[in-house]
């Protein structure tokens, strides 16, 4: 009997040193991850699509500093349900710290070493600053600046940056979009494309317009947006907002990895901004709030809220003539939703990206030319092929116009998917302790071309 309660209990002991053992080796497979999250003020629905996947290099546990109230609850319940789906659920364990003085808290305790910033964009270039100032990495949500002020301020953000040896990088998810990948990887073929035309401001040789809708569904429920979003001094105007993905996706596309002076690279030719009006009822419907708060009491006339969503402007990059335009509408027709347009003009062919009706208003990447002859053909064809290796069973389905790119739906991943593309070559940067050497003045010539237009257009008033 004595032998069997040893035999017992030298069973129990081992099997609990194992369970201590493989706790412990879980605790140390977490404690060498190299990068570990500060979530701070999330008030934009971006800040949980960042978690909306696991990464290898990346903590679970994720230090939160905010304000109380709806938007950190919003960011919350939905990195709540990422990690409770039934299909390839996310594990985030969020430690939450809410209160006024939640950035000094943030700033003397340095839990995380990368901040991710999503909201408020009033603050957040201040917020951006003080980060990198202590020494943090930070990936924010654009725009990282919505005013002059705020981009004298990130010029100097990217100069303490490099000072203390930390990556400041903004989130630009159009990039991962395939047709907008696929649109710079043609404008790259001579054999395809060309040159890259110089355009007129009448007829410019890029033009690019996104369509945005305010009342929208994401991860398959309805977009709560936080009142303050409607209010252009803390979102920003359209001009400094949405178009920060634009301007960025023509300097990506026809001056790929080189370095842009925006003193000497750019100029800007004209702007214009217009509002988009609300209904009460609308304003309830994406706020669920029963009134307008009174910061925006200055933008209501005869009960309507306008809203300073919409900009377009009008410059050179380097000789070339660009447009980009941004529209908000309330919400997008039934079945439809945001759009893009896109063209890049060339000696040889248009490289256009349709988003319509006939296009079921998913972006279809179209190869448009004049040139019908059997030797231009033969030569798309053959320079085709490159493309065709870094993108199996991407094809070429002829037309009356020229081509339609036909691309298999695993490309087509959706818009959230691309937030896990960004912060993955992010992370592969901070690995390599620095960004391509582009990317820095770029961002700067970005963030002073959208705040230079807005500058402009708001003096023409």
């Amino acid at each position: 009997m004595r032998k069997e309660l040893l035999t017992i209990a030298l069973l129990s002991a081992m099997v609990f040193n194992q369970g201590c053992n493989s706790k412990k080796e879980e605790a140390k497979n977490e404690e060498k991850k190299p990068l570990s999250l500060i979530v701070v003020e999330p008030g934009h629905f971006h800040a949980a699509l960042v978690q909306k996947s696991m990464y290898d290099d990346v903590d679970s546990v994720v230090h939160v500093y905010a304000s109380e109230g709806p938007d950190v609850k919003a960011y919350l319940d939905k990195v709540e349900k990422y990690n409770t789906r039934a299909e390839d659920p996310t594990h985030w364990k969020e430690e939450v710290y809410t209160g006024p003085d939640f950035l000094e808290k943030m700033l003397s305790e340095k839990k995380g070493n990368v901040v991710v910033l999503a909201g408020n964009n009033q603050k957040k270039t201040d917020f951006i600053k003080k980060s990198v100032d202590a020494g943090l990495n930070v990936l924010a949500d654009k725009p990282m600046a919505i005013d002059a002020a705020g981009f004298d301020k990130l010029k100097e953000a990217f100069a303490s940056a490099e000072k203390n040896k930390v990556l400041l990088y903004d989130i630009m998810t159009e990039r991962y979009e395939i047709t907008n990948t696929l649109q710079r990887e043609l404008a790259s073929l001579p054999e395809i494309f060309g040159e890259l035309q110089k355009g007129t401001p009448e007829n410019p040789a890029v033009s690019k317009e996104s369509v945005h809708h305010f009342f929208k569904y994401i991860s398959g429920e309805p977009l709560v947006r936080p009142t303050w979003f409607f209010d252009v001094n803390q979102q920003g105007e359209g001009m400094v907002d949405v178009t920060t993905h634009l301007v960025d996706l023509v300097q990506w596309s026809c001056f790929p990895n080189v370095s842009l002076d925006y003193q000497k690279d750019i100029q800007l030719l004209s702007t214009k901004r217009t509002a988009t009006q609300l209904t009460p009822s609308q304003f309830k419907l994406v706020t669920k709030s029963e009134t307008y708060p009174d910061f925006l009491k200055k933008d209501i006339k005869d009960t309507l809220l306008n809203v300073y969503s919409n900009g377009e402007l009008n410059y050179t990059l380097k000789g070339v003539h660009a447009k980009v335009s941004v529209i908000w509408n309330f919400q997008a027709p039934e079945g439809t939703g945001d759009t893009h347009y896109s063209i890049m003009k060339g000696s040889k062919s248009n490289l256009i990206v349709r988003q319509g009706k006939e296009q079921k208003y998913k972006p279809v990447l179209y190869i448009e030319t004049t040139d019908k002859s059997k030797a231009y053909e033969d030569a798309v064809a053959t320079a085709f092929k490159t493309v065709q290796d870094k993108y199996p069973g991407v094809e070429l389905k002829k037309i009356a116009a020229g081509w339609e790119v036909v691309i298999p739906a695993k490309y087509d991943t959706g818009h959230e998917s691309h937030f896990a593309q960004v912060a993955n070559a992010y992370m592969g940067y901070l690995k390599a302790g620095k960004l391509p050497e582009w990317e820095v003045p770029n961002m700067i010539a970005k963030y002073w071309l959208t705040t230079s237009a807005l500058k402009q257009a708001k003096e023409k008033k």
